[in-house]
């Protein structure tokens, strides 16, 4: 029976039973660690004639431990930790899932900026140790909020901004104005939105830091940074800086760089604990989204396999 290999963390963790669905198709099904340690996961490799990979790297001495291996099915938007070049070099298919989580992350955008504007976890804080004095908000319909990056999971924030009645600024060097204008948001360059905006979300792709301490010194006194996207993105000691002198008055993300080994962040110091706010990068973690990746990855192996172009190429030339 072939082996697919699954590396992802929440593989078939909703419910949706991936697995079963893919045994019926007649293929086995082995999980392996989201890492991607080649040690660990040669044997496995070694078998595989399709893999659904994690967030971990997929290199060409991954792919060299696999001669099996027809497809990549990475779970999930992203696919830079994968080397494209690699597989198609090898005659490998890799594939995402795209908007698959796009409205779990953008729900989550919007409950990080409620908590971190209402300090909702340092309330939660305070009243453990018997404290229940108030501390005073800001409401979101009160605000500007500058979105980085209007593809669908920006959009779909405003979309829910909108409803708060916000006023809503968009940055995207992809997007014309018009696109920008339909999606509901008026545009505006990013140098602007820093003199603009009360809050700033941030939903761009990663690999250059754009929040840094020049944008920074030309941002609106007061203003909140969230960010659901690449912690690449920002500064982390430039923003801590910032908070410290009153430029920033807030910030909520959903990682750090580093992730699970970020905890020597200048943003999780002791001083700013009370304005700042980190989820363990779990903002696409909803039973409908792990469903909705896991399904579309698995119509992507399937399609390969079966011998027929996969519904979510990726990749040179695509």
């Amino acid at each position: 029976m072939p082996s697919i290999l699954a590396t992802s963390r929440s593989f078939s963790a909703g419910s949706v039973d991936l697995v079963a669905r893919l045994r019926s198709a007649g293929h086995d099904v082995i999980t392996g660690p989201a890492d991607h340690d080649l040690d660990r996961l040669a044997a496995a490799l070694h078998e595989a004639v399709a893999w659904v990979a994690g967030t971990g790297p997929v290199t060409a001495a991954h792919l060299d431990a696999a001669p099996r291996l027809r497809v990549v099915a990475r779970y999930g938007v992203g696919f830079d930790a994968v080397d494209v070049e690699a597989a198609a070099e090898r005659g490998i298919v890799v594939t995402n899932t795209p908007g698959a989580n796009s409205a779990a992350v953008a729900d989550h955008a919007i409950g990080l900026m409620l908590a971190v504007l209402r300090h909702t976890t340092e309330g939660d804080r305070r009243v453990r140790l018997g404290d229940w004095s108030v501390i005073r908000g800001r409401e979101l319909g009160a605000l500007t909020i500058g979105i980085v990056g209007f593809g669908r999971i920006g959009q779909g924030v405003a979309r829910r901004l909108s409803g708060f009645g916000s006023t809503i600024l968009a940055n995207d060097p992809w997007l014309s104005d018009d696109d920008v204008a339909a999606a509901g948001a008026s545009p505006i360059g990013f140098d602007e939105l820093a003199s603009r905006a009360d809050l700033v979300s941030l939903h761009a792709p990663g690999g250059a830091t754009i929040v840094d301490s020049e944008w920074l010194t030309a941002a609106k006194g007061g203003v909140v940074i969230v960010n659901t996207a690449r912690p690449e993105l920002v500064d982390e000691q430039a923003i801590a800086d910032a908070m410290r002198e009153g430029t920033v008055s807030g910030f909520a993300a959903d990682t750090l760089r580093g992730d699970t080994r970020a905890e020597s962040s200048a943003l999780l110091a002791r001083d700013l604990a009370d304005r700042v706010i980190v989820t363990p990068h779990f903002g696409a973690q909803t039973t409908e989204a792990i469903d909705a990746m896991g399904s579309m990855a698995v119509d992507n192996v399937l399609a390969v396999l079966d011998g027929m172009a996969p519904p979510n190429p990726v990749g040179p030339g695509l």
